[in-house]
């Protein structure tokens, strides 16, 4: 009993360890090894072909608490069904199993939603033609991603595939490389009806324009909607999210966008999104901030990346607008920071609620405009400037000074930023929790200081 209780002690230990400790923990003793594994309940695998189900089998068989399991290789054919099958039977409890490389087969899906019933998160990849019917299998399946990969094989009739009379539990669709012909998702949008998260990536078609309308009209709780280097389908999700959509609270467009087609989402649609966040180099310009402005007065969180076309007017305006409600602005490698001096000056004293502000990768934003800023957003609780290579010492002064709610900083690659300026940033910020850093910029007293007051250091 004793023993027991002993081995259940060093694995409760082992699972608050980090993970670099892992490797010294195996080696002491062939017992803490044993028990290492059997703390274990996240593995992450690469396998090389020529694949061996009878090694996997065995090494499976010495985490028996798994709870996610990831499985990765760079082989170009098919996971063999046997090493799934080798999956199903060794991890029955598992609840998150991603395959990310080769495609799994139907068959090896359906074997694998048989002996896991547990499974609530789910990544694969799957050959042309695609069907989805299997995915009612699935019981517990709350969050699915799909990669589609293969030649295309032109339309392809799925007439035996029996619609869900209920639907099913499906919360979480990421999408990745859908092109025109793939018409077997079709049977997606006639069974998904509790959808909250759709995620495109990397998409050329959505299959049947019209039953893809139908799905959208049809949606009661859909609340966040991802579009990631899909401009050929930007038009038709911004159109129908527009006419159909009023519980949408957060946007995410990246790589691709539609400058008409966003316009009109922006003025035409129904919702009250808090969240919008968007990555349009030549697609974004002043008439969409000032839309965003005037339509989305609940707004919350904020951020552009790499957008051109906005000057330092629009983004004022937008400020002025949302005054009294943002709470997070990201500007990340947007050239209107540096080009157009006394506009975060102007920015910081409208948005004076903000708690996060990320600034990263403007690497000619100087001290003194960082400053200016952080003088009136006095309540900043999370601060990013990683990429910032024009800030000096100086701005950490301005940090400790203004933000005393200070949580957590990034400044990861700011050259201009010594080891003593480190010291005395942790040293006047007393609510830091987490600083991203590089680990040569830590000096002995900063690391006895984090000990005390419990820092995250993050290279």
């Amino acid at each position: 009993m004793d023993t027991i209780l002993c081995d259940e002690l060093i694995q409760e230990i082992f699972r608050r360890l980090p993970p670099p400790s892992s490797p010294t923990i195996s080696l002491v003793s062939k017992r803490w090894l044993r028990l290492l594994r059997s703390s274990k309940s996240s593995l992450s695998l690469f396998l090389s072909p020529p694949f061996s189900t009878p090694s996997l089998s065995a090494f499976l068989s010495h985490h028996p608490c798994l709870s996610s399991l990831s499985l990765s290789s760079t082989n170009t054919h098919a996971f063999p069904d046997q090493l799934i099958a080798c999956v199903s039977i060794s991890c029955p409890g598992i609840q998150v199993f991603r395959v990310l490389g080769p495609p799994l087969s139907v068959s090896s899906l359906l074997s694998l939603s048989a002996s896991c019933s547990r499974i609530r998160t789910l990544t694969v990849s799957l050959s042309r033609p695609v069907s989805f019917s299997w995915v009612v299998n699935f019981k517990a399946l709350n969050n699915l991603s799909v990669i589609l990969s293969g030649r295309d094989l032109g339309e392809v009739e799925f007439g035996d595939e029996i619609d869900c009379e209920t639907g099913f539990a499906l919360e979480s669709l990421s999408l990745s490389g859908l092109r025109a012909g793939d018409y077997g998702l079709n049977w997606l949008w006639r069974n998904c009806k509790k959808l909250r998260i759709l995620q495109f990536k990397s998409c050329e078609s959505v299959g049947d324009n019209a039953l893809f309308a139908g799905f959208v009209k049809d949606l009661k709780g859909l609340q966040e909607v991802e579009l990631r280097t899909c401009r050929s389908i930007v038009d038709v999700v911004l159109f129908n999210l527009a006419e159909y959509c009023a519980s949408l609270t957060s946007l995410l467009i990246y790589d691709g966008g539609s400058r008409l087609g966003l316009l009109h989402f922006i003025r035409q649609c129904k919702c009250s999104l808090r969240n919008i966040d968007l990555r349009l180099p030549l697609d974004l310009d002043n008439r969409h901030l000032l839309g965003i402005a005037e339509n989305f007065r609940g707004l919350l969180n904020f951020r552009l990346q790499s957008c051109c076309l906005v000057t330092g007017e629009g983004l004022k305006r937008f400020g002025v607008a949302l005054s009294n409600v943002l709470e997070e602005l990201v500007l990340i490698n947007c050239d209107v920071v540096e080009r157009e001096s006394g506009l975060l000056s102007t920015l910081g004293q409208s948005l004076r609620h903000l708690k996060k502000l990320d600034l990263s990768y403007n690497d000619m934003l100087l001290d003194k405009e960082l400053v200016a800023i952080l003088v009136s957003c006095t309540y900043v609780r999370e601060l990013k400037l990683n990429g910032c290579s024009g800030l000096t010492s100086a701005a950490t002064v301005s940090m400790s000074k203004n933000c005393k709610l200070l949580e957590s900083i990034d400044i990861r690659n700011c050259c201009g930023i010594q080891e003593e300026a480190v010291q005395l940033l942790v040293m006047n910020s007393p609510r830091l929790r987490r600083l991203y850093v590089e680990e040569y910029k830590l000096s002995g007293v900063v690391r006895m200081l984090a000990l005390n007051k419990v820092i995250e250091f993050i290279d």
